[in-house]
């Protein structure tokens, strides 16, 4: 299934290109989306033709931070209805559970989750296509546009305790430290900002319960109420596969329902639990070995594989080959 976003993500594309010395509506053409998604927020587009562009562009005006930069000066309002909900939470940590459970509605290519750990929380992202495509710009946008929420509710001086990436560090990191400050870190295991639990407790005095209330319905009557089983497990997927608990029953647990009925949906949708598993091992797996920076054990339990030896055999179960020789052709 092709994953959709609102060309709201496109916001800032056309200025930062041509703060670059590029043609923003020839990029587009060239990787086959609709000229109108540089005016029009609300289209439909494809998040793989998004990522593409972001990955044309950086490269073009040699750029590391291409995406990062479009994200600088984000606002509530590039979220759509998502935004005008967002806006009116009792606090920010309201603000962020919303935004959990709906961003799928903004970007389905997108997952987040909110862990806490202590005193500390986390804001974990991730962004996965298929067929192993370059998501470097689009997590960087991402993670600079969350950012951007929490500087919104928390002021501008606020500072997070880090902020990490998965990818390596570019050649240059000015804009990195220019949007989230001196705690950002490359080469990690994951997509994260961690911050103290108690800025998330700080209450927003413009909150408005009435129009919080009438935004969730209109978010829910404009995208309808009903997301398939299909697309919600496969955002748990990738949240739980890199912690080890991505299992049916877990699964369940986080939607609120038995295993049973996960499995006879997935079964009335026509795919099943491990088929979704086996399909996001795969989209993953084809990143890690195109960023080829993490040793093979290391990209096994990213999987969520407990041994090395339990990542070989799904691998030669998969691709006919082992994981080492295929690392090597590379």
């Amino acid at each position: 299934m092709t994953a959709l976003l609102r060309a709201a993500a496109l916001t800032h594309f056309e200025q930062v290109a041509s703060e670059c010395g590029l043609d923003a509506r020839q990029l587009v053409a060239e990787v086959g989306l609709p000229e109108r998604c540089l005016r029009e927020p609300d289209l439909t587009i494809s998040a793989l033709q998004t990522c593409t562009l972001l990955e044309l562009a950086a490269e073009r005006a040699r750029e590391p931070a291409f995406g990062l930069r479009m994200a600088a000066t984000r606002r509530l309002s590039n979220l759509g209805p998502l935004g005008l909900l967002l806006r009116d939470q009792p606090t920010l940590r309201h603000a962020l559970e919303e935004l959990v459970a709906h961003i799928h509605l903004h970007n389905e290519a997108f997952s987040l989750s909110l862990v806490q750990d202590g005193d500390w929380v986390c804001l974990r992202e991730e962004t996965v296509l298929e067929g192993g495509q370059s998501v470097r710009q689009a997590v960087e946008m991402a993670m600079g546009t969350t950012f951007r929420l929490l500087r919104i509710f928390l002021g501008d001086s606020w500072q997070p305790r880090h902020v990490s990436f998965r990818h390596a560090a570019p050649t240059n990191t000015g804009w990195h430290r220019k949007v989230f400050g001196g705690s950002v870190v490359f080469g990690r295991e994951f997509n994260d900002i961690i911050c103290n639990a108690r800025d998330l407790q700080a209450p927003n005095p413009g909150a408005d319960p009435v129009m919080a209330r009438y935004s969730l319905r209109l978010l829910e009557a404009e995208h309808g109420q009903h997301t398939s089983m299909t697309d919600r497990v496969r955002r748990l997927v990738v949240l739980l596969l890199p912690r080890g608990h991505c299992r049916a029953d877990v699964i369940a647990q986080h939607l609120g329902v038995d295993r049973r009925t996960v499995t006879n949906r997935l079964n009335a949708e026509g795919t099943g639990f491990k088929a979704l598993v086996d399909a996001m091992r795969c989209d993953l797996l084809a990143s890690y070995m195109q960023d080829g920076s993490r040793p093979l054990s290391d990209v096994a339990s990213l999987l969520g594989f407990s041994e090395l030896s339990a990542f070989s055999r799904w691998h030669r179960q998969q691709f006919g080959t082992t994981a080492s020789h295929r690392s090597r052709q590379r």
